[in-house]
């Protein structure tokens, strides 16, 4: 097994995708707090629970933009795939700002239980920026078909595996 496999995953199995179901969920989750907290729905416990999971969010972050950039520093330069990651790369970044402001102008509304206007707006245009990078996101998979095997008849065991079989470890070579 290759060590690039740790931070990259292997053949079929890229590392950075399923980091960044735990991050979206994560934003998406403090997202939905923010609005019920403004919609005076359990506004103390949702506003908690708003800056918790930005929190938990940002920190889920970290694994998510190290493993996406350096998928993108594997893509060749001037292709649509390229300018799609780039642009996918930019809009994320975006949204990661846009939450660590709404984070740490937000403390406050979190000890106060209380969330002020300007980190809820923060929020509302971080999940924006986020979704519109999330749709990018899924066009590098699904339209470049970037680390995409195309296996259809692919036993389930086999396909589900995280370890290459040895013909795939070979082809890498």
């Amino acid at each position: 097994m290759k060590v690039s496999y740790l931070w990259q995953g292997p053949p079929g199995h890229p590392t950075h995708p399923p980091l960044t179901d735990a991050t979206i969920g994560a934003y998406t989750f403090a997202f939905v707090a923010s609005i019920l907290s403004k919609a005076g729905v359990a506004d103390q416990a949702a506003a908690k629970a708003w800056w918790l999971a930005l929190v938990v969010a940002l920190c889920s972050s970290v694994l998510t933009v190290l493993t996406g950039l350096l998928d993108w520093l594997k893509i060749s330069r001037g292709t649509p795939l390229f300018r799609t990651a780039t642009t996918h790369l930019l809009v994320m970044v975006t949204a990661t700002v846009l939450f660590l402001l709404a984070a740490v102008f937000g403390h406050k509304c979190y000890v106060a239980g209380d969330l002020s206007s300007g980190p809820f707006v923060l929020t509302i245009l971080g999940w924006i920026a986020l979704t519109v990078g999330g749709w990018l996101g899924g066009t590098i998979t699904f339209v470049h078909g970037m680390r995409v095997l195309n296996l259809v008849d692919e036993p389930a065991g086999r396909a589900s595996s995280p370890v290459p079989a040895p013909a795939e470890e070979e082809a890498e070579k």
